[in-house]
C-alpha cells in the first residue's frame, strides 16, 4: 500500500503542503496580532494561530490522502503527549511541524518552513521541507535522492583543512548540561554557531552549505524530514551511542549530522568527549 502511495501520490502531498502554507501561514506572515501569539513552556517557546491552523489543515488533508494513517504533529502532541505513541504503532504516520522556526516567523524573518515526513514503524520514507517565504521546496524519497525545486542536490564533503561549520542546538532551548556538552565542539578546526530553523539547517547540510549539526532534543517533527533529506543527499547521522537516531525509540542524546560519514563521526566523537 505504501509503495503504491509513494509511486502515485507524492504530488498530492506537495500540493497539500503548499496549500496549507498559502491558506494558513503566509497570510499571517508579518501580520500577526498580539493575541495570535502564545507561549507554551516559556517565553522562547512560541505558538501562533498559523501553527495551529496549518497543522489542522495538514492533518485533514494528509489523512484523507492516505486513509488509515495517523498524524504526529507538534501542536497535537503539546495538547496530548500520548499522540507521540503513534510513532511506535504499525499504521503509517505523518510527522508534521507546521511552522518550524516559529520564533523567526513571529519576528518577520523568512527563515521558517513547514516540515512533513511519512514514516512506517520508524522508517522515514518520504519528506517535504517547504520554505514558503523563500519559495523553496526540498523533497526526498528513500532510495531516490534529494531535490530542491526539482533539482537534485548532494551534500558532498567538507573542504580539506577548512574548519567544520556546525550548527548546534540554540542556547535558548538547551539545559546547562547540554551547553557543557555542546561546548566540546568549540575546538580548533570546528566553527559552531546556534541553529535557526532545524529544517532549514538540515537543508543547508544537504546542499553542502553547512558541514554538520548537533542536536540535543529528540522531537520527531524537528528531525524526521531533515534526516531523510540529508541521508538521500549523501550525508550521515549518529547518536553519541554510535547508532542512528530513530523517531520510534528513545535515543541517546545528543546526536550528530554530517555532510558525509567522516564528518558525522568527527562531530559525534567530539560530543562524546573522545
Amino acid at each position: 500500500m505504501i509503495d503504491e502511495f509513494l509511486a502515485r501520490d507524492l504530488s498530492a502531498v506537495e500540493e497539500a503542503v503548499r496549500k496549507a502554507a498559502a491558506v494558513e501561514i503566509m497570510p499571517r506572515f508579518r501580520q500577526l496580532a498580539d493575541h495570535e501569539v502564545d507561549e507554551k513552556s516559556g517565553p522562547h517557546d512560541l505558538v501562533t494561530v498559523a501553527d495551529r491552523k496549518a497543522e489542522e489543515h495538514l492533518t485533514a488533508a494528509l489523512t484523507r490522502l492516505l486513509p488509515g494513517s495517523a498524524v504526529v504533529g507538534e501542536e497535537a502532541v503539546h495538547a496530548d503527549p500520548a499522540v507521540y505513541g503513534a510513532l511506535r504503532a504499525d499504521a503509517p504516520v505523518w510527522i508534521v511541524d507546521p511552522v518550524d522556526g516559529t520564533r523567526q516567523f513571529v519576528n518577520g524573518d523568512p527563515a521558517f518552513c513547514t516540515l512533513v515526513a511519512l514514516a512506517v514503524r520508524g522508517e522515514i520514507l518520504a519528506s517535504w521541507t517547504f520554505a514558503p517565504a523563500l519559495e523553496e521546496l526540498a523533497t526526498a524519497v528513500r532510495g531516490q535522492g534529494a531535490y530542491v525545486n526539482g533539482e537534485r542536490i548532494r551534500s558532498g564533503s567538507p573542504e580539506p583543512g577548512a574548519a567544520l561549520r556546525v550548527a548546534v542546538a540554540h542556547p535558548l532551548y538547551t539545559s546547562e548540561a547540554d551547553k557543557r556538552t555542546l561546548s566540546r565542539l568549540d575546538v580548533p578546526g570546528v566553527a559552531p554557531r546556534p541553529c535557526g530553523s532545524a529544517g532549514l539547517e538540515y537543508l543547508k547540510v544537504a546542499r553542502g552549505e553547512m558541514d554538520g549539526l548537533a542536536f540535543t532534543w529528540p522531537s520527531a517533527w524537528d528531525h524526521a524530514a531533515g534526516l531523510l533529506l540529508v541521508g538521500e543527499a549523501g550525508g550521515a547521522q549518529s547518536t553519541v551511542g554510535g547508532v542512528p537516531f530513530r523517531v520510534d525509540r528513545d535515543n541517546e542524546l545528543p546526536f550528530a549530522v554530517g555532510r558525509d560519514e567522516a564528518t558525522a563521526v568527527r562531530i559525534r566523537e567530539l560530543l562524546r568527549g573522545a
